[in-house]
């Protein structure tokens, strides 16, 4: 099994300014590079070896070094906008929502932020406001009617994950 991190495929930003950069939009589907997404996805596919972006938070653009990542008879593709592009769609034998309260997903963003991407409160308030949020609302949400599972709960919702588990299962015995 291999995961692909939509995050990884944030559009490179080296050609901004630090503070350009800083002003972007992340929640916006057009912060990602789905057209090199789709190209690894089907690389991957098609049994070919893969050189995933690594995406520095920090800086706000890629960095220069990339990850060898083989093909998988499993590959789980991870990311809050995934779900909003028909192309990436097709390429799912599977779409999962998970379907998350705004509370816990304020708190993750907040601590995750914080802890792994150098950020301050204050700066992570102010982008769930002006950006996520309503990014969430005009993109995340509405494509949740694209899934072939809603999960509430994510991780803790036991049976969906068993559910999940026999698809996948009963895919790679066939």
């Amino acid at each position: 099994m291999v995961t692909i991190e939509q995050d990884s495929y944030y559009k490179n930003q080296s050609h901004l300014s630090f503070n350009e950069r800083v002003r972007t939009n992340y929640d916006h589907p057009f912060a990602f590079d789905n057209d090199l997404l789709i190209e690894h996805l089907k690389d991957l596919l098609n049994n070919k070896p893969i050189e995933k972006p690594i995406y520095d938070f920090e800086r706000h653009t890629r960095k220069e070094e990339t990850i060898t990542v083989n093909p998988k008879e499993v590959i789980i593709l991870e990311g809050i906008l995934i779900l909003n592009d028909e192309d990436i769609r097709n390429l799912c034998d599977i779409k999962i929502f998970v379907d998350t309260d705004s509370d816990v997903r304020v708190i993750r963003r907040i601590t995750r932020d914080i802890k792994e991407r150098g950020r301050t409160l204050d700066s992570v308030i102010d982008q769930y406001m002006t950006t996520v949020r309503p990014a969430h609302l005009q993109f995340v949400e509405p494509s949740k009617k694209y899934a072939d599972i809603i999960i509430p709960e994510g991780g803790y919702n036991k049976v969906a994950i068993d559910i999940i588990v026999t698809k996948i299962n009963s895919i790679l015995d066939k």
